[in-house]
């Protein structure tokens, strides 16, 4: 899809995804984020939150790839903004994806070949409750 084809206010959402215990274990060994809030439940059963929960970075992550659905050759990700982990997602939480086109711009150099795309990501639990929100950038082919 060209810069010219997107439309301000256009929303997509995305196939929902429960988090698992191996989705956290598989994220701790790819990162080295082993930290207790993640991987000890024992230690989690005497915190305020009560159990394990993954990992905010595992979250985005998993909820960017979710948003994935079509390849466009034309645009790719030129960067993420005003990350927020909002709430905690623990194991056996489902997560669903929402965006939506907020924002268009010219390439301050390359204006002729590329324009900017700013997209609002919202995640959300199986309750509606919203987990993660960013803003993501997308450079697009003219």
């Amino acid at each position: 899809m060209k810069f010219s084809e997107y439309e301000i206010g256009t929303t997509r959402k995305s196939f929902s995804r429960t988090i698992t215990e191996a989705d956290i274990v598989i994220h701790a060994g790819q990162t080295g984020d082993f930290y207790p809030h993640h991987m000890d439940a024992e230690w989690c059963a005497t915190q305020p939150f009560g159990k394990r929960m993954a990992h905010g970075t595992l979250i985005l992550s998993v909820g960017i790839g979710m948003t994935a659905g079509e390849i466009n050759p034309d645009a790719m990700s030129y960067g993420y903004e005003k990350v927020r982990f909002i709430k905690p997602v623990f194991i056996g939480d489902t997560i669903t994806v929402t965006s939506e086109i907020i924002g268009s711009r010219d390439h301050p150099k390359k204006n002729d070949q590329f324009g900017f795309i700013d997209e609002k990501v919202t995640i959300t639990n199986q309750k509606n409750e919203v987990v993660l929100s960013l803003f993501k950038i997308y450079i697009v082919n003219r």
